[in-house]
């Protein structure tokens, strides 16, 4: 049986003379317009089906994203309530942490998400999404209650490192999953509702971990109420539909054209086949008789497509800058700093760096898709380096040095600590409206064909980078002092910059088929932003079909490799 004959099986209201017809025009508009060939990707070059996707999130994308962003909030409350366990654990495990347990403790769940981040992505292409989810919700609820039980270290280490698998699967999984839902127009902000997801467990997390500071073993029930919200994961998705591409790999097209119905309510049946069509042609485009066959030869595929390498670069570039620019040690061991700074109440004053991050990442929900991502992170990018700056020249004034377990001040906090309150706020704020947001938009960069697995490795990158941040970070303060680590993360910072003005385009507004085509040739950061700009204002498909010719003029070839060329 042909493709489009199986998709188009689904209902007797799909005509298949209609459908091939139409496919074929479409096909042949997409091939010969331009010059260009044929772009695998769920955006697809059918005018018909644009004017499908070009639509509001319907009600059902609205649930799976609000539901979804829950791996953001556990993700952000792990984050969250570590900092201030960190400070509250004090002597329950017969003697005080020293500042190495402390950073086993904290790498530990690094170090369980960078597992789970490799392998989860090829598995969720081959799977499902829904699954794999579902599976990363018991993860989460078993590691807590390892943690919440502990009476030693490693108990909690080994506690922290099986939530890590969860962490690790949900922070790869969440952003895929929206982003491959989302219309173009809307893409961005839903993808921030997790990183808003991600910030407000931070913030809650410090909030209930400040309240129990005082209660003997408090920190217990901060890490026994992170079991809630995976529950509540676990629960909804038992009654939720899995993603109409993997019931299309299935083979289980009747119920992939009822999730799609509910996702795009005003198509026609006739749209629906079209786009059934569409998947089915993407999910055969690796080839491969096992999973593994499949997941080897998607590896070549991303590797050997100059497009698809161009989307690796940048994704797992941007993921490093999110963490090698020290943000999340700050968010992990704020509690420590303002400790070992001379406040009584560290973790109180760590919520006030918690709810500017949430405060600003709001800020950027609604301004992603309209002032752009590239301009987004060139602004945070020069902020948070000036912030990181100042953040060094107040702890050279303050001048502290450890000593065991216990940080010695020997300058002036009067002075000083309010200006590193004051700048370490600045710096969060900075890095909330652009370094913290846009690397999650990574799927966005990649074909459908290699969407899970791109992400993975971008995923993998986040979780390495936070589980050597993590793992060093007392390390520097005590060795480098405080001076040194932060002018370290302010010249990671600078580079940074570089990277984003000389690297990445602008991808606002822009429908995943387009991403593909500006990273075709180069990185072609003038012809995107000139394009964006276009899409912001409406472009008709008469102004795209110009684009088009002008990036061909451009000397833009199209690099598209079949894949069973890749092979």
């Amino acid at each position: 049986m042909s493709t489009i004959s199986k998709s188009v099986k689904y209902s007797q209201n799909v005509a298949l003379a209609s459908t091939a017809s139409t496919l074929s025009s479409t096909e042949d508009n997409s091939i010969n317009k331009g010059g260009l060939t044929e772009i695998n990707d769920e955006d697809t070059t059918s005018m018909m089906l644009n004017t499908m996707d070009e639509g509001k999130p319907s009600f059902l994308v609205l649930l799976l994203t609000f539901l979804t962003s829950f791996s953001g909030f556990m993700f952000g409350y792990d984050t969250g309530y570590i900092s201030s366990a960190l400070v509250a654990i004090g002597d329950d495990f017969g003697t005080p942490l020293s500042y190495g347990q402390e950073q086993f403790i904290t790498a530990a769940t690094s170090c369980g998400a960078l597992v789970t981040s490799i392998t989860a992505g090829p598995f969720t292409d081959i799977v499902g999404r829904k699954p794999v989810l579902m599976f990363s919700n018991i993860l989460f609820v078993v590691g807590a209650i390892i943690q919440c039980a502990a009476q030693t270290p490693w108990t909690m280490i080994a506690g922290r490192f099986v939530m890590g698998f969860g962490v690790g699967i949900g922070s790869l999984i969440a952003p895929l999953y929206i982003s491959e839902l989302a219309p173009p127009r809307y893409r961005g902000r839903m993808v921030v509702i997790n990183c808003l997801a991600i910030t407000g467990g931070q913030l809650i997390a410090y909030a209930i971990g400040a309240g129990l500071d005082k209660v003997h073993n408090g920190w217990r029930v901060v890490v026994g109420l992170s079991m809630i919200p995976p529950t509540v994961q676990f629960i909804a998705f038992f009654f939720l539909p899995d993603t109409p591409r993997f019931l299309i790999s299935k083979g289980k097209y009747e119920q992939a054209a009822s999730v799609l119905q509910k996702v795009h309510p005003n198509a026609s049946s006739e749209l629906i086949g079209l786009k059934i069509n569409e998947l089915d042609h993407i999910l055969n485009s690796i080839p491969g008789d096992s999973v593994f066959a499949k997941i080897y030869n998607g590896v070549k595929e991303i590797h050997k497509v100059p497009s698809n390498l161009r989307a690796l670069i940048l994704s797992c570039g941007l993921q490093g800058i999110q963490q090698f620019c020290g943000f999340n040690a700050l968010m992990y061991f704020s509690g420590t700093i303002f400790k070992a700074v001379g406040f009584s109440n560290a973790t109180a004053v760590s919520i006030v760096v918690a709810g500017t991050n949430f405060v600003f990442t709001l800020v950027a929900f609604f301004i992603i898709d309209r002032v752009g991502r590239r301009l987004m992170l060139l602004i945070s990018t020069t902020l948070m380096a000036s912030f990181l700056v100042l953040n060094a020249i107040a702890f050279h004034f303050i001048n502290i040095t450890f000593q065991g377990n216990d940080a010695i001040v020997h300058g002036n906090t009067d002075v000083w600590g309010p200006v590193i309150i004051v700048a370490m706020m600045g710096f969060v704020a900075s890095y909330a409206v652009g370094c913290g947001n846009v690397p999650w938009q990574q799927s966005e960069m990649f074909p459908q064909s290699v969407r899970g697995l791109g992400a993975s490795y971008a995923t993998a990158t986040n979780w390495s980078g936070s589980l050597v941040i993590s793992s060093t970070f007392l390390t520097m303060l005590k060795n480098i002092t405080p001076t040194g680590t932060f002018a370290l993360f302010a010249g990671i910072t600078v580079v940074s910059f570089i990277f984003v003005a000389l690297c990445y385009p602008e991808l606002s507004n822009l429908k995943l088929e387009e991403v593909q085509l500006i990273l075709t040739g180069g990185f072609n950061i003038r012809a995107s932003m000139n394009l964006a700009k276009l899409r912001k204002r409406g472009l008709s498909e008469s102004d795209h079909h110009r684009a088009v010719t002008e990036l061909k003029k451009n000397n833009i070839e199209h690099e598209h490799i079949d894949s069973t060329s890749a092979v």
